[in-house]
């Protein structure tokens, strides 16, 4: 009993290696609690301790076993050469799930690192329209197609594999250039990153020099492995609440140098409040990765969260000043900026992202640099500034709903043409009626223009929307006053104390202590 209770107390305190291998050797001498072992072989996968997670899920029954185990089992199989066995492994009917769906997957690269192109594709026309394979078949293909340096058939399945990757882009972009490079065909190689974020500007140098990116998805482990990625991916879009590390874990074993996977594991554990875990993980990626530029901005992200803004400029300022720096690097340099408080270097630095973006070409996400200038601009009070890079990021992306609101909101405080304000703002508003923030600013436009009972209801849409926000209760709070529902507006304005910065929390304080005044009402 103290064994187990050492071993709880170190995984609640993030000590998961340890409480492993308390439970694993709980476990031997307790072989009658499947309990036990289970929880051994959980915390062994999340502390990525492959050994002994292997270990304990070949020594419980088959049937026993859940998907994360038999997963772990399979990739080991595959890793071995043996795939016979890992298909063996996806037919057993274990306690969760039916993972007999990947098996027309493993067959493909069976066959493939086999030399048996035929038969490679023809397992993946197995993969059926409604298999959760079948938003992978094309990338699949193409994959298969470039390992026998088919590259011509392979630019279609490419396209279309670039055009559903979604998260997982650049990672994709990445390993089919390295399959067109390995083909003998630079010229597609370098189609396949035009579009590309974050370290574009070094794959096309890598290419020009007829250099791989180390991204290759070329055997039926990495295969397998980028495919265990992407399901985690999806399940993480789906179900932020119960993140699937060990699904990640597995992937990681299935291609230890799969930096996406280990990327993607950095961002689960820092939702999980297990950042210094997620910045080891980071940190221990080489600077040569290909992926580094997501890689950074992941590690910029969490160390501002953490108000460690000195690290976080420890990362992006040497990027920044590299030869090679590209709209990333300065953009990641601009978000360092502005959580520093330091508003004009941060302006600045998206004016380089964004001078950099328009020498590459067309960017579909060009707009954003843009609003996030304007934001600097407007924090360093520079309001024509940001006014006319607003007008810029608009003329790029006129029906986007954050600058839309962007605009008509600054308009809106500062009194200017508050008629074309609240009808920029009523358009984000409808582009986008579920963002409580635009709600509230609508609500505001219409408290601006007087129209009291009107802006009550819409704040109160934005309220149950998002109830945590603190300007949306103080909007509301305010307008409740106003129509003199005081005893609904001191609740509205307690509601908004709960999570008010400082800004705002000396404000409403003061309302609800002697009423709105002009002094204190929200600007």
């Amino acid at each position: 009993m103290r064994t187990y209770v050492e071993a709880r107390a170190a995984a609640i305190g993030g000590d998961h290696r340890q409480a492993a291998q308390l439970l694993a050797a709980l476990a031997k001498i307790e072989p009658d609690q499947p309990e036990i072992a289970r929880r051994a072989f959980t915390e062994a996968l999340d502390a990525g301790q492959f050994d002994l997670a292997l270990n304990l899920a070949r020594a419980t029954p088959a049937g026993k076993l859940n998907s994360d185990a038999r997963m772990l089992i399979v990739a080991d199989e595959i890793r071995h050469g043996r795939s016979d066995y890992a298909r063996k492994w996806l037919a057993v009917v274990g306690e969760t799930g039916d993972l007999t769906f990947l098996s027309p997957l493993i067959s493909a690269w069976d066959a493939a690192d086999h030399g048996d192109s035929q038969r490679a594709l023809a397992a993946l026309d197995q993969i059926g329209s409604t298999s959760l394979l079948a938003p992978l078949a094309a990338e699949q293909r193409a994959l298969i197609l470039l390992k026998f340096k088919r590259s011509a058939e392979a630019e279609p399945f490419a396209r279309r594999a670039v055009g559903s990757a979604g998260s997982r882009e650049d990672r994709v972009r990445l390993a089919l250039a390295d399959g067109f490079l390995a083909s003998g065909d630079k010229a597609r190689a370098l189609m396949i990153i035009d579009g590309m974020g974050g370290g574009a500007t070094a794959a096309r140098a890598r290419i020009a020099a007829g250099k791989p990116s180390g991204q290759a998805i070329d055997n039926g482990a990495r295969a397998f492995s980028d495919a265990v990625a992407a399901f985690a991916s999806d399940l993480t879009r789906m179900q932020r609440a119960q993140a699937p590390v060990g699904l990640v874990q597995v992937a990681r074993f299935a291609d230890p140098q799969n930096s996406g996977a280990t990327l993607l594991l950095a961002v689960l554990l820092d939702h999980q409040d297990r950042s210094p875990e997620a910045l080891a993980l980071l940190g221990a990626i080489n600077r040569d990765d290909a992926l580094i530029s997501p890689i950074r901005d992941v590690q910029a992200r969490i160390l501002i969260d953490r108000k460690q803004v000195n690290e976080a400029y420890q990362i992006a300022a040497p990027a920044a000043a590299a030869a090679d720096a590209g709209p990333d690097d300065f953009s990641r340099l601009g978000e360092v900026y502005a959580a520093m408080k330091r508003s004009d270097l941060a302006a600045d630095a998206y004016g380089r992202a964004i001078a950099l973006a328009e020498a590459q070409g067309p960017r579909a996400d060009l707009w954003t640099l843009h609003l996030l200038q304007a934001s600097a601009f407007e924090d360093a009070n520079r309001w024509p500034q940001a006014k006319a890079t607003l007008a810029k990021g608009l003329a790029l992306a006129p029906d986007e709903p954050l600058l839309l609101n962007f605009l008509g909101y600054a308009k809106l405080e500062r009194g200017e043409d508050v008629e074309a304000a609240e009808a920029m703002i009523r358009k984000a508003s409808e582009l986008n009626p579920n963002d409580a923030s635009i709600t509230d600013s609508l609500g505001w436009a219409q408290f601006k223009r007087g129209k009291t009972g009107e802006s009550i209801a819409t704040l109160q849409k934005a309220a149950e929307k998002d109830p945590g926000q603190a300007e949306i209760q103080e909007h509301l709070g305010d307008a409740l006053f106003t129509s003199g529902r005081r005893l609904e507006a001191r609740f509205a304005w307690n509601a908004a104390l709960i999570t008010a910065g400082d800004d705002i929390a000396g404000r409403v304080r003061a309302k609800i202590a002697g009423g709105m005044t002009s002094a204190n009402a929200a600007p």
